[in-house]
């Protein structure tokens, strides 16, 4: 890639980041758009103040909302959104402390040594490989500069690493502290309950073994039960009675406005009420009956909720075998109420194991099926390789400027588009991997997206072309596989330099818009949402689909710091904006944690 395409790929992103803010500042003025960028204050009945309407500040775009969230305090963010958002910010203000003192190293010492290096002036390398190691020459005493600053980039990041820790594991305790008396730190979930024959039910059993073997610091049980049935009711009873709901409030408005011309078809809405309100009734008597006793016993699980006095007590259950059969009496600390899965408590736990190993082989399958877009995304990079492969693709030439739009925007944008859904794939495998708590499920699900970006996107990414020639050349002559690797890596820094602009200004300009609510939000105001109060579009911080992302740009910016320190500034640039992004979705989008 030459310094053409860069330049391409930075106007593009430049252009589409500005257009995107400006419209983004411009529809968060609009009252009807509260619900989607003002769901936090609304739902706390917070009122939000908008410019007069027909004003020119009310259509004028303005950046006021930037510098307002450096404003923001951790304080106000922790009491807030919780200290797990927390973290995420200082993810972002991580990266910019670490990466602006990269970039004074890289930019005031590295990179003057980098275009100077090459002394031999018949050989010709591309624009951007001047500002590489690459135009280092082997065995130069310059490459001690590089190594010393390696070492004081190394340092200077553990240092940062351990300062973030110490800040976060008090500001952990502080949590802990104010958090005391919930019921999550004294309960203990046990798996694996034996049936008693004699009582033919397995609560007896758990109250006689932790009577027992925890006299002093037992205190109760709760056993459960599989309440699908009961659950798909519930959801039909709710529909129901939200449909009933409806045709009462359109029975009333009907009355005040035309209550002799319509009295027909008021009619018929009553007597549509009327066999509702007894469907109604048919559900709720079945739940009822579903929740006697006789019929819980049949459904009883092998697993409760066992509750201690103190939270000594349930630690020392939680973290201690009970029985000398591994697979019996199996504990774990209780999660959080709300953070329960409830589903996977109900999967028989010598099954876990084929559960989880068919998520790491459906991630698996994912990765390797993905690896042929990516390669495809770098067959388009490398114009020069694409036209041996695809003749009539030197016809792009023929457009002036087309060949730098291709080679230096479109290869990162379609890597995007193809790694957006690749977050919620994850997600969706790590829900069926029996996690019993849906903060563990996300984890699982960060895990796997970290490591599937980490393969595909960085790894696969530096064997450019042929992946199989790539390949078949490191195994032929292994023996050169680290040189091999190296010069793969300096090669691949101008696509990584285009990889953190899209990503970093479209993809987080496009993350603030929120372009799928506002389409969302007008499709519903058009058709059955019509006329009806709108609601208030919260959701949860994404971490399994953020964190993965933000790691990955930090192992980049880590690996070229060294190697081509003209890739630092972008990132300066990515986790700035990152960071004002991401504060205005915790204070003001975001559910608290």
């Amino acid at each position: 890639m030459n310094a053409q395409s860069l330049l391409a790929s930075a106007a593009i992103n430049i252009g589409l980041a500005l257009v995107i803010l400006f419209l983004f500042s411009i529809l968060k003025k609009q009252p009807s758009n509260a619900p989607i960028y003002y769901p936090r204050p609304l739902s706390k009945q917070h009122p939000i103040v908008f410019p007069p309407p027909f004003s020119l500040s009310r259509f004028f775009p303005s950046f006021s909302w930037f510098p307002r969230a450096f404003r923001v305090t951790e304080d106000e963010i922790l009491e807030t959104s919780g200290l797990d958002a927390l973290v995420v910010i200082r993810l972002f203000k991580f990266g910019i402390n670490f990466f602006a003192v990269c970039s004074l190293v890289g930019l005031l010492i590295l990179l003057p040594i980098n275009y100077a290096g090459q002394t031999d002036a018949s050989r010709g390398y591309p624009s951007m490989d001047l500002c590489t190691i690459s135009n280092i020459e082997r065995g130069s005493n310059m490459l001690w500069v590089h190594f010393i600053c390696l070492w004081f980039i190394s340092f200077y990041g553990l240092y940062l690493l351990y300062r973030e820790y110490s800040e976060i594991l008090v500001k952990r305790i502080q949590q802990v502290r104010n958090l005391r008396h919930r019921p999550d730190q004294f309960t203990t979930l046990v798996r694996q309950i034996p049936f008693c024959v004699e009582h033919n039910a397995r609560g007896c059993s758990v109250d006689h073994f932790f009577s027992k073997h925890h006299p002093y610091s037992y205190h109760s049980y709760r056993m459960l039960y599989d309440g699908k049935g009961i659950e798909d009711l519930s959801d039909q009873a709710r529909y129901i009675h939200q449909k009933i709901q409806g045709l009462r409030k359109r029975s009333t408005a009907k009355k005040k406005d035309e209550e002799m011309l319509l009295l027909h078809e008021n009619r018929d809405d009553f007597v549509k009420v009327a066999l509702l309100e007894e469907k109604l009734q048919e559900i709720c008597h079945k739940i009822r009956q579903l929740q006697s006793e006789d019929v819980l016993k049949e459904k009883e699980l092998p697993v409760a909720f066992v509750t201690f006095k103190s939270r000594w007590g349930a630690a020392l259950a939680a973290q201690t075998q009970q029985h000398p059969n591994p697979l019996l009496w199996i504990t774990e600390m209780a999660p959080e109420p709300s953070d329960v899965s409830w589903r996977n408590l109900a999967i028989q736990y010598k099954f876990l194991p084929f559960y989880k190993i068919g998520v790491i082989l459906a991630a698996s399958l994912l990765t390797v099926f993905f690896a042929v877009p990516v390669t495809a995304v770098q067959g388009i990079a490398k114009y020069e390789k694409l036209k041996k492969w695809f003749p009539p693709a030197m016809a792009i030439e023929f457009i002036p400027g087309l060949s730098s739009v291709l080679t230096g925007y479109l290869p990162s944008a379609i890597l995007k588009g193809f790694l957006y859904i690749v977050p919620f794939a994850m997600l969706a495998m790590a829900k069926v991997g029996g996690s019993i708590s849906k903060s563990k499920e996300e984890i699982k699900a960060c895990n796997m997206v970290f490591y599937f970006l980490v393969g595909n996107v960085f790894f696969l990414s530096l064997i450019s072309g042929s992946l199989l020639d790539e390949i078949g050349e490191s195994f032929t002559d292994p023996k050169n596989l680290p040189g091999h690797l190296a010069s793969l890596v300096s090669s691949q820094a101008d696509f990584f330099m285009t990889y953190i602009l899209t990503e970093g200004l479209s993809g987080f300009s496009l993350e603030i818009l929120q372009p799928g609510l506002l389409l969302w939000d007008f499709i519903k105001s058009h058709t059955y949402g019509r006329g009806k109060e709108k609601d208030l579009y919260l959701y949860s911080f994404q971490y399994f689909r953020i964190i993965p992302t933000v790691s990955l740009s930090i192992l980049i910016g880590i690996v070229y710091a060294v190697i081509a320190p003209l890739l630092l500034p972008f990132l300066i640039v990515y986790f700035f904006l990152g960071y004002a992004v991401f504060i205005n979705q915790v204070i003001f989008s975001a559910l608290p944690v």
